[in-house]
């Protein structure tokens, strides 16, 4: 099978590298055939379609969704591969997704300023106003650069903004907001308005058990799910085999990445970074971009 990553970030959303960067990147790993899927944004789709031809990679014009599992799994991402990047309906949902994600991180900054760090919200302001999206990341990352949070962090071992995420910005910590919407059913059909293929991203990271994944993927099925990114960098071949069972008995796409954040990204660094365990991933008609 031809190599492929189909999950990346760029500075659009919380990625380090602006998208035709990112593809320049992917194409000196190794990979030939790229989604960049930005959260909730798809403003770098155009220019790492235009890189993907200069660079030789098969660029999938995508998008990741935040949306709200309202029977109980609470937030979870959904990736639309092969999308209309362009449709009005989606514009407009991405635009009402971006304003929740302002007025959110300035909720967890008041969570977390009640918590006694101190947020550093210019940044966090400034991204809003300019229209790209704003996430946990940005919100940790403006409590790391608070010069007055320096002696806290050190003493709780919070170093990057993966440890500040999960020590505050998590289900069940004391600084998480839940976002309000769309639900997993209305991304599902948002994607499909769109044209494109509604896959569940990275389920083991959202969701624990083995058996609460199966009964997910099930659940999803019967919205009109589409897929599950069955292979991800943080999966063990249990996991993988579970997804990659499910998504047979379902008749599901199992797509794949390492989830690309940028080289000095301390989670996501690297193209290629997942395992298959000499498992078939079947990706459908996005192959064939």
């Amino acid at each position: 099978m031809i190599p492929f990553d189909l999950q990346s970030h760029s500075t659009v959303s919380d990625g380090e590298l602006e998208p035709a960067d990112v593809v320049a990147a992917a194409a000196a790993a190794g990979v030939e055939l790229l989604a960049l899927t930005d959260h909730d944004a798809v403003d770098g789709v155009d220019a790492a379609l235009a890189a993907g031809l200069v660079h030789g990679v098969r660029v999938v014009p995508a998008v990741e969704l935040s949306v709200v599992d309202t029977a109980g799994e609470g937030d979870l991402h959904l990736c639309g591969y092969l999308i209309d990047h362009h449709h009005p309906e989606l514009t407009q949902t991405l635009m009402a997704c971006r304003a929740d994600r302002a007025s959110r991180a300035d909720h967890m900054a008041d969570a977390l300023e009640a918590c006694g760090l101190q947020v550093d919200r210019a940044p966090l302001h400034a991204r809003g106003a300019s229209g790209t999206t704003v996430g946990r990341p940005h919100v940790a990352r403006a409590v790391l650069d608070h010069p007055a949070n320096a002696e806290r962090l050190q003493a709780e071992g919070l170093h990057d903004t993966g440890a500040v995420i999960e020590a505050y910005l998590i289900y069940g910590k004391p600084a998480f907001v839940p976002r309000p919407a769309p639900t997993m059913e209305e991304g599902i059909a948002l994607i499909h308005e769109c044209g494109g293929l509604a896959v569940w991203a990275h389920p083991f990271w959202d969701v624990d058990g083995e058996d609460q994944v199966r009964a997910s993927i099930d659940r999803f099925a019967a919205l009109g799910l589409d897929g599950v990114e069955a292979f991800y960098t943080t999966f063990s071949e249990s996991q993988t085999r579970a997804a990659v069972d499910q998504c047979r008995r379902r008749g599901l796409l199992s797509t794949g990445s390492a989830d690309f954040h940028g080289p000095h990204h301390p989670n996501f660094p690297v193209f290629g970074a997942f395992s298959t365990y000499d498992l078939e991933p079947d990706l459908g008609r996005i192959a064939e971009v």
